[in-house]
């Protein structure tokens, strides 16, 4: 039964479907890997046991007499903490909401129980999401399967854990400034970051706010596209939405020909040296795939003032009223965003998507000269539990928290779909990811170049301790 908990979800959806392995089975099989885990990594902050049981024993039932509920029939799943969940709490990570139980699921949520998706739980998130190393006054710190010394990342560090530690075969994330990205790569799991639109944010303060977008997190590339055909599609709700993307058949692709821009420092920021070591083996992976690699990078000036604009002036109106309401008992990462996007005027903000459009339509130029752009997830490797962010890179210093996380929050501005996919281990062990960025539209490009590149490498196999 424990050898469950490290089974693909594709194959897990398969035994389920043909009725080889009941729901229940699988349920207990993930509820025992979560008792003996999860006290020492803590990735789950609230766990739907009861719930969950009496959901996965109604699918048995519903096999026998109707037939699987959908592509996730059976599935234990984790839903992050900052989004919403009917009947289960919900606390965004703050000490503010700790007895918080929402009375309706997010769309996305909504989405994957109907596909037959079984919620076993909330994973936990720094608070309101803000940073990339999962720690909050409210439910503590999530520690890296590899090394529970080190940061799992964030924001959707709870679901990287619970992944890489076989605790659940899927998880749902989201992503503004590399969310999905960093912890995926910290723990040798899948994440994506679909185009803007592809998993309609419902509901919405802001509809045309693009920056933090919803999304799958697997162990495999398979998986996740397993799950993003269920959490995608349009919504009448979402004025934004795309089409849905959904994979028919294997996810393999012949990459011979395809044209690959090996970025290494966008313009200049600072990497740790293994790091960069990592990502140049990388090359030799991807030519003996048959691509054209070539050192290119596209123009990303000013992309760090638009994402920090953007982003100061989003979280301001998101988190502006719990900010006044809780005081001190808010994060001062969350305070000082705020404080920041409150004092950006509506011509600051103008200018930056005015700078915005120049840099996609440059990016545009470039996607007709590339298919796909390579470069690290992330600028270091997993630091120190204890260690709030990065304070220096190679012996510059960061200024602030988003600093040091700017190879992917740069990135984001572009409106492309990004997936942080394993490919190897630092000398200590520790996972590293590579960042596979798309022409916009073209998700389910990406998981099929990030399917091809997991298996070249086989990092994927390697499971923590």
């Amino acid at each position: 039964m424990d050898d469950l908990c490290e089974l693909p979800a594709v194959e897990l959806a398969d035994l389920l479907r043909a009725r080889r392995l009941s729901a229940r089975e699988l349920l207990d099989a993930c509820l025992r890997r979560i008792e003996r885990a999860d006290p020492a990594l803590h990735a789950l902050v609230t766990l739907a046991a009861e719930r969950a049981t009496e959901e996965a024993a109604a699918l048995d039932e519903r096999i026998v007499g109707v037939g699987p509920a959908g592509p996730l029939h059976g599935l234990p799943v984790a839903i992050k903490d900052l989004h919403e969940t009917a009947g289960i709490r919900t606390t965004f990570g703050s000490t503010l909401y700790r007895d918080h139980v929402p009375e309706r699921d997010t769309l996305h949520v909504a989405r994957m129980r109907a596909a037959g998706a079984v919620v076993i739980g909330k994973s936990n998130t720094p608070e309101f999401g803000a940073g990339s190393q999962t720690h909050n006054r409210l439910h503590g710190a999530t520690a890296n399967p590899y090394d529970p010394a080190r940061t799992c990342g964030g924001s959707s560090g709870g679901a990287a854990v619970a992944l890489a530690a076989g605790m659940v075969p899927l998880a749902d994330g989201s992503d503004m400034g590399g969310s999905l990205r960093n912890p995926a790569s910290f723990c040798n799991v899948v994440g994506l970051r679909p185009s803007p639109g592809r998993v309609p944010q419902v509901p919405a303060r802001d509809a045309w706010f693009d920056l933090s977008v919803p999304g799958p997190m697997a162990r495999t590339a398979a998986d996740a596209a397993l799950l993003l055909g269920v959490l995608a599609g349009p919504d009448l709700r979402c004025p934004t939405a795309l089409p849905a993307a959904r994979v028919d058949g294997p996810l393999g692709r012949d990459l011979t020909g395809v044209r690959v821009a090996f970025g290494r420092d966008l313009g200049g920021l600072p990497f740790e040296r293994e790091v960069l070591e990592l990502h140049a083996a990388q090359r030799a992976v991807l030519a003996g795939l048959g691509c054209e690699v070539v050192d290119a990078e596209p123009d990303l000036r000013d992309a760090d003032d638009v994402f920090r604009v953007l982003r100061g002036w989003g979280m301001a109106r998101a988190l502006g009223a719990d900010a006044d309401r809780g005081g001190s008992d808010v994060a001062p990462m969350v305070r000082e965003n705020v404080a920041y996007g409150r004092t950006l005027t509506a011509d600051d903000v103008a200018r930056a998507q005015e700078r915005r459009t120049a840099l996609v339509a440059r990016a545009g130029e470039f996607w007709q000269r590339h298919e796909f752009l390579v470069l690290p997830v992330s600028q270091v490797l997993p630091f120190g539990i204890t260690q709030p962010w990065v304070r220096e890179i190679e012996g510059e210093p960061m200024p602030d928290y988003l600093a040091w996380m700017r190879s992917c929050s740069l990135v984001t501005t572009l409106r492309a779909p990004v997936a942080s996919v394993p490919v190897g281990f630092s000398r200590d062990g520790l996972p590293f990811g590579l960042q596979v960025v798309g022409r916009p539209g073209d998700d389910v490009g990406v998981l099929a170049f990030a399917h091809a590149v997991e298996h070249a490498t086989g990092a994927t196999r390697r499971r923590p301790p």
